[in-house]
């Protein structure tokens, strides 16, 4: 019976299942990226460089037998989500920042300021 109550601890721990969450989320944030750049940036801006190239599809880019459209694709997508992701932290810490400098001092530090002043008299 330890092995089971032992897992249910494990699996239910706030950091398992925030990470079950976060995966769940990014795959779906990795799908919509996926579709923005094969549906909207591919035909808007590549397809004019495609063209040029002597390809309809990115997928049909080659170089000396090596085709590398799919992989330009997933960098790009890679690219994408890394800048989002990037925004979105940038974002989130500096909303952590403005609630740290919003947030009135605990009981200690204040007990702990008025000893300070009282030591600087």
């Amino acid at each position: 019976m330890g092995f089971v109550k032992e897992f249910k601890e494990f699996a239910f721990k706030g950091n398992v299942v925030d990470l079950a969450v976060g995966v769940i989320i990014g795959g779906a944030f990795g799908a919509i990226i996926k579709s923005m750049v094969d549906d909207v940036i591919t035909p808007l801006l590549l397809n004019p460089a495609l063209k040029a190239a002597g390809a309809e599809n990115i997928k049909q880019l080659t170089w000396n037998g090596v085709s590398y459209g799919n992989f330009l694709s997933s960098v790009i997508s890679f690219v994408l989500i890394a800048f989002v992701l990037f925004w979105m932290i940038k974002i989130l810490n500096q909303s952590k920042k403005e609630e740290k400098t919003t947030a009135a001092p605990s009981s200690t530090d204040s007990l702990l300021m008025e000893i300070r002043d009282q030591l600087k008299k």
